[in-house]
C-alpha cells in the first residue's frame, strides 16, 4: 500500500494493523490531538463503557444516533483510546473530493452506496469484523438537527453483523446538537454525554423467526436500545439534545 497515490481499495480491504507504518503513526498523532481537543471542547463522557469491550474474536457493529458532526470524532477518538480498530461507514458521495477520499481511506473508512445493495462494501465490513475490527454506523444516515425532523433509519447494519457473526453495540449521545446551534456556524464549548448499551446478538432473537425476520428483529431491537440510551441521557440532562 502506498502512503500517497495508489488505489483506496487496498485500504478498504486490508487490516488497519497492516497499513503502512507512516500512515499508522500519522493516524495515532491525529487521533491523540482529536481526543484532547474534543475532550476539552465538549467535555464528553462515556457511561457504561464496559458494554463496548470486545468479546470473542470478532469486532462489533457499533451504532449511534446522529445529531452533529462533532460526535463522530469524539466517538472515534474514544474508541481509539480504548484500543479499538474502528472503521466508520461513510457515504460514497464524500469520495468525490480527492483529499477526503485519501484521508478517509487511511483512517479506516469504508464507503457505501446508499440506497443500493452494495455487496462490495458489505463484504469489506464483514471481513473487517472477522479480523476483530469494529464497524461504526450512524443508521439515521444524516444529522438529526431537531426533534421535528423526519428520520429514516437506514437498514443494513444488522445484515453486516450477521455476515460477520458479530454483536451490535448501541450507543446514545446527547448534547452534541448544541455544539453548533441552529443558525450558527462556529462551534462552541459545551458538555456532552455518550452512553453504551448492552449488545444485541442474533442469539437474542426469537428462535421461531425465519432468517429475514431475525435480521429485522435484530435491527429493530438495536435501534430501540440506541434511542432508549439517548432518551436516558436526555432525562438526566433536561433541556439538552
Amino acid at each position: 500500500m502506498k502512503v500517497f497515490g495508489g488505489a483506496p481499495d487496498e485500504y478498504y480491504e486490508s487490516d488497519m494493523a497492516d497499513f503502512p507504518r507512516r500512515v499508522r503513526m500519522l493516524y495515532a498523532i491525529v487521533l491523540a490531538v482529536v481526543f484532547a481537543f474534543t475532550k476539552i471542547m465538549w467535555r464528553w463522557t462515556m457511561a457504561d463503557e464496559g458494554h463496548l469491550q470486545p468479546s470473542g474474536d470478532t469486532g462489533r457493529v457499533i451504532i449511534c444516533n446522529h445529531t452533529s458532526m462533532a460526535e463522530v470524532p469524539a466517538l472515534v477518538a474514544y474508541l481509539w483510546s480504548k484500543g479499538h480498530r474502528v472503521r466508520p461507514i461513510f457515504k460514497s458521495e464524500f469520495n468525490g473530493n480527492g483529499l477526503v477520499r485519501w484521508a478517509f481511506a487511511r483512517t479506516g473508512g469504508i464507503p457505501v452506496e446508499r440506497g443500493t445493495a452494495d455487496m462490495k462494501s458489505l463484504r469489506r465490513a464483514q471481513h473487517a469484523l472477522q479480523r476483530g475490527e469494529d464497524i461504526l454506523i450512524f443508521p439515521e444516515g444524516t444529522r438529526v438537527r431537531s426533534d421535528d425532523q423526519e428520520v429514516q433509519v437506514h437498514g443494513g447494519f444488522a445484515l453486516i453483523a450477521q455476515m460477520g457473526k458479530a454483536a451490535i453495540a448501541p450507543v446514545g449521545v446527547c448534547g452534541f446538537r448544541d455544539v453548533t446551534p441552529e443558525g450558527k456556524k462556529l462551534m462552541r464549548p459545551v458538555t456532552c454525554w455518550m452512553k453504551a448499551g448492552a449488545p444485541v446478538s442474533f442469539d437474542d432473537a426469537p428462535v421461531e423467526l425465519k432468517r429475514k425476520e431475525r435480521v429485522q428483529w435484530i435491527e429493530d431491537e438495536a435501534v430501540r436500545r440506541m434511542y432508549a440510551l439517548r432518551d436516558d441521557l436526555r432525562r438526566e440532562h433536561p433541556g439538552r439534545r
